[in-house]
């Protein structure tokens, strides 16, 4: 079954860095574009930052601000996050999606892996 699978989430503290990832399985079709998204406890699900095929075309939410970098590697049909100076309000779950075209829908989604930041 095509699937995403995130992983690298876990508890830091303030200032700490963390690199998730996200794999896509067996039989999933290549990804032309990867994102990541976060959930933070009642709030909606936000945008973090998204990548196409190359490392040029990366783009991030506001509130990264500098902090956050997305790689990916298309040979492996994965995409990295890397965290540093992370924050309290960075708190929440993390979704890998996936679109197979480049004006497709996020319509592949991993089931998220949790990142918690304390003070």
């Amino acid at each position: 079954q095509a699937q995403l699978v995130e992983s690298g989430g876990g508890l830091v503290q303030a200032g700490d860095s963390l690199r998730l990832s996200c794999v896509a399985s067996e039989g999933t079709p290549f990804m032309y574009r990867m994102a990541w998204f976060r959930q933070a406890p009642e709030k909606e699900r936000e945008f973090v930052a998204e990548i196409g095929r190359s490392i040029a075309s990366a783009s991030y939410a506001d509130f990264v601000a500098g902090r956050f970098t997305i790689s990916r590697d298309n040979a492996k049909n994965t995409v990295y996050l890397q965290m540093n100076s992370l924050k309290p309000e960075d708190t929440a779950i993390y979704f890998c999606a996936g679109a197979i075209g480049a004006f497709h829908a996020y319509t592949y989604w991993g089931q998220g892996t949790q990142v918690t930041v304390s003070s």
